[in-house]
């Protein structure tokens, strides 16, 4: 089946044309400054043509416009007509409770989606645009839903449930959601199918660490706890989110400095992690470079980084008493050798330990032979995991129609 796999932000669409019979992108591209008149969309296709536009977009629909465009050019080109897009995944980052798998979008599932806004102010609205629009452009092409909060939601209440008043749970639906759940579920299952054994019976903990980093406990292929809380703040520390933090801390600093609401969650947002402890940068190549040039404060920046994801992988094998694999991934956990070193250092008495040799390679083990625990690199594909669940649930839909006839 050909898929179109969409992510759309508030400015920005990134996506991605894939077969699943073959699980081979045939193109990729992002399109950057939705509603400016300098909107840039880049395409590249499978065999490395790439191509780069530049004009007026002023909304996601026109958006989605040019990249199809792009997608039917003879020049550029991977299809001859629309109707070669057999269906359309969209990464949404917020179903609530609601959902705890991908599901075809219908009107209810809409519903849910604008009822979620309120969780995902800066994600879901975009994400809503970008169903809508191809609803109108592609109105042939069934579309699905997978969510980032999905393979969390069925975590136990003593993970999810925070330390308040259980009526505000009832109430305002206040508890951990967790999120990069498509990219923790589609490195367990790799991790599941090079070590040669179902997931069913393997204690995981995969780590995202990008400019956004979560860590999840994955236990006989479930998620029963992750590191993102009520919105993706909570946790390890990242580029510009400070992570945990004392809530009076917030409190304290408010006052202190003045700050509304607004701009205290700018604050936390924007401007901690990394770049705020670092006051250099939010990319952790450039902090490493810096902590080789002996710049204390990216020192800090280095370790506090690193302690945190190795606090929370003793308190992820406690809760599940043990684990037999731990995977980085994401743009630091998939290339940052530092980082991986740092993290499993004297980890020995957990059975973790780095094979230097193997650490500076793209090898997926790179624990010594034997160990305890497999340490694993695997590169994330979100985009794949997308498109073959959407492919999965409109197979069914066509088994289900000429069944009932």
């Amino acid at each position: 089946m050909k898929v179109l796999v969409l992510n759309c932000g508030s400015s920005s669409i990134k996506y991605q044309f894939y077969d699943t019979e073959t699980q081979t992108a045939l193109a990729k591209g992002l399109v950057e400054r939705i509603g400016m008149s300098s909107a840039v969309l880049s395409h590249t296709r499978y065999d490395g043509d790439e191509i780069k536009i530049v004009g007026e977009i002023l909304d996601h629909t026109i958006a989605i416009e040019y990249v199809l465009g792009v997608m039917l050019s003879k020049n550029h080109g991977v299809i001859d007509d629309k109707k070669d897009i057999e269906a359309v995944g969209h990464r949404v980052v917020h179903g609530g409770e609601t959902f705890s798998a991908s599901v075809l979008i219908n009107d209810i599932v809409m519903q849910v989606l604008q009822d979620n806004i309120e969780l995902a102010p800066l994600h879901n609205p975009p994400n809503i645009k970008g169903i809508q629009a191809c609803k109108r452009i592609l109105p042939d092409a069934p579309q699905c839903a997978v969510f980032d909060t999905a393979f969390h939601v069925k975590m136990p209440p003593k993970a999810f449930l925070y330390g308040i008043p259980y009526e505000l749970y009832k109430k305002y639906k206040i508890r951990r959601y967790g999120f990069h759940g498509t990219s923790h579920l589609y490195v367990t299952n790799k991790a599941a199918e090079v070590l040669g054994k179902p997931k069913e019976e393997l204690k995981i903990i995969t780590m995202h660490l990008g400019n956004g980093c979560s860590m999840a406990a994955v236990n006989n292929g479930r998620s029963v706890d992750t590191t993102m809380g009520f919105t993706p703040l909570e946790g390890l520390l990242m580029g510009t989110r400070c992570g945990d933090i004392d809530t009076s801390v917030i409190l304290y600093i408010m006052g202190k400095e003045g700050l509304s609401l607004s701009e205290a969650q700018t604050l936390l947002n924007k401007h901690s992690g990394l770049i705020g402890i670092s006051g250099e940068s939010s990319d952790m190549r450039e902090i490493i470079a810096s902590v080789k040039e002996t710049h204390k404060r990216s020192q800090y920046a280095f370790d506090i980084f690193c302690y945190r994801i190795k606090k929370y992988i003793g308190a992820y094998m406690a809760a599940m008493n043990g684990a037999d694999a731990i995977i980085f991934t994401g743009g630091i956990g998939e290339n940052s050798p530092d980082v991986r070193e740092e993290v499993c250092r004297d980890m020995d008495f957990l059975g973790i330990s780095i094979d230097p040799d193997k650490n500076k390679t793209k090898e997926f083990i790179i624990s010594p032979q034997g160990s305890k625990v497999a340490v694993m690199r695997i590169p994330t594909n979100e985009e794949l995991l997308i498109a073959m669940d959407t492919s999965v649930i409109v197979e069914e839909l066509f088994i289900n129609k000429d069944s009932s006839k």
